[in-house]
């Protein structure tokens, strides 16, 4: 699928409409790209978040991108890894579901994920990934926007994880 690309790197850097960011349910910052987003964008986001109320797992908010040169932030909030048996699956596709969904309504052409709930949440990235792909190529199939959707790596597990899904 040609709308779907993969890169590794710093999802803050990219020059597209949105970049999720895999957020906590208070959305008001914490670690891994999470943190380096808030960082990032600068003080703004924090303020703009502190007005929305937090987010449920599964769901997402959308906020300016300030000083990122995506113009939004989509906060989607993932599961925290309890071992496969407690929903973690729906949740995450719920993320996925849901972040593409606030993309349509902004009418953003494109898109970048992070591989949600890998880092600090514990979910394996093999699983995720292929969560992450099934939902992305869904939508597509089923949506013109976004034209472009392009998965983040930031380490070789991750890009490998993804790259052998999206090579099949």
């Amino acid at each position: 699928m040609d709308r779907i690309t993969l890169v590794r790197g710093d999802i803050t850097t990219l020059q597209v409409d949105a970049i999720v960011n895999a957020a906590n349910s208070s959305l008001l910052g914490g670690g891994g790209v999470d943190g380096a987003i808030h960082v990032a964008a600068g003080p703004d986001l924090l303020k703009e978040c502190r007005l929305l109320g937090g987010c449920e797992p599964g769901e997402a908010k959308v906020t300016s991108g300030y000083r990122l040169p995506a113009r939004w932030v989509i906060h989607a909030v993932g599961p925290i890894w309890r071992g496969g048996r407690a929903g973690e699956e729906e949740t995450l596709r719920d993320c996925y579901r849901h972040a593409l969904m606030r993309a349509v309504e902004l009418r953003a052409a494109s898109i970048a994920f992070p591989s949600i709930s890998t880092g600090l949440y514990g979910y394996p990235v093999e699983r995720a990934a292929r969560v992450a792909v099934q939902e992305v190529r869904r939508h597509l199939a089923e949506s013109p926007l976004p034209e472009q959707v392009t998965f983040v790596a930031f380490d070789d597990e991750t890009y490998e994880a993804y790259r052998g899904l999206l090579e099949a």
